[in-house]
């Protein structure tokens, strides 16, 4: 076998056994195909690779400038392959277990407030002369801030699940697992309107809630990101700080924020350590600093 149908015998088996989403199985295989490139380059390739060879090639992603968080994947992609490889009888050992990360950088999340999200919500209403854009951008929009969804959950969600006017909304996320989320009263109207809309239209009912004409037969994640630019833009809100998964941040922050239980909004975010929504604690703290010492009167020079 060579390294390429290694890569697809694996990113086959994370499919089939892990259920790993399109997006995940792309990961792996642009980041073992850089390893690959690498190793042709030097007569290497994954049956006979050593640790040594390993550890150099991620020296060779160092001197490159990756940034930490990216050489952990690309580590992460390697070790994954070698189970594998060693699971399936592929090698009699496994020259990347004793490999030690870089560790990841940890870095706060973007967000944005509650008035810059008002100012994009306002924006989905207005950017377009089209009633179905409008009504499309709006429902987008409020379900995602509404519920925190990844931007490939929101636009792959079938049409089926938005039936019903109903209170929570089932969203299948990373493995196939799944989780109910609670809909906000504007969220609910928003795809009403859009359900409403699309029920006027001639011709059968499309599989998804965001159709298109496209392969996927969804909206794409690229084009919904360029379309929330858009409406940073029409907002008057900095493109440079508005992305889909800026929102979600803000929808986990907000709740935090305002109350709300680590651990609901774990669930709520279908995050699958609770070590991961932590990281949203820390952001409060930042606030909470800012606060302190921009109004706290001992705080202040003289």
């Amino acid at each position: 076998m060579n390294d390429l149908h290694w890569i697809q015998g694996f990113i086959e088996a994370q499919a089939a056994e892990l259920d790993a989403a399109a997006n995940t199985q792309s990961a792996y295989a642009r980041d073992l195909k850089d390893v690959v490139d690498w190793f042709s380059n030097r007569n290497l390739d994954f049956a006979t690779a050593t640790q040594a060879d390993i550890e150099a090639y991620l020296i060779h992603c160092e001197a490159q400038g990756l940034a930490k968080s990216t050489r952990a994947r690309r580590l992460s992609s390697i070790k994954q392959l070698y189970r594998y490889a060693f699971e399936e009888g592929l090698r009699a050992d496994n020259p990347a277990i004793q490999i030690r990360g870089p560790g990841r950088e940890k870095r706060l999340p973007k967000t944005l407030s509650l008035d810059e999200v008002e100012r994009l919500l306002q924006a989905a209403r207005t950017h377009s002369k089209s009633e179905s854009i409008r009504l499309r951008t709006t429902c987008l929009m409020e379900l995602l801030y509404a519920t925190g969804m990844r931007v490939t959950e929101l636009v792959s969600l079938p049409l089926s699940s938005a039936r019903g006017d109903p209170r929570m909304l089932l969203i299948r996320g990373k493995g196939g697992k799944e989780r109910m989320v609670p809909l906000s009263d504007p969220a609910r109207d928003a795809m009403a309107a859009w359900l409403q809309h699309l029920d006027a239209q001639d011709g059968p009912s499309p599989k998804f809630l965001f159709a298109s004409r496209g392969k996927l037969g969804h909206l794409t994640r690229h084009a919904f990101y360029m379309l929330i630019k858009e409406l940073a833009v029409t907002g008057g809100v900095s493109p440079e700080k508005v992305t889909p998964h800026t929102l979600r941040h803000a929808f986990a922050t907000h709740l935090l924020e305002n109350g709300a239980d680590l651990r609901a909004i774990q669930t709520l975010l279908g995050h699958a350590d609770v070590a991961t929504t932590e990281i949203y604690t820390h952001v409060l703290e930042e606030r909470l600093k800012d606060l302190v010492l921009t109004h706290h009167p001992l705080a202040k020079d003289d």
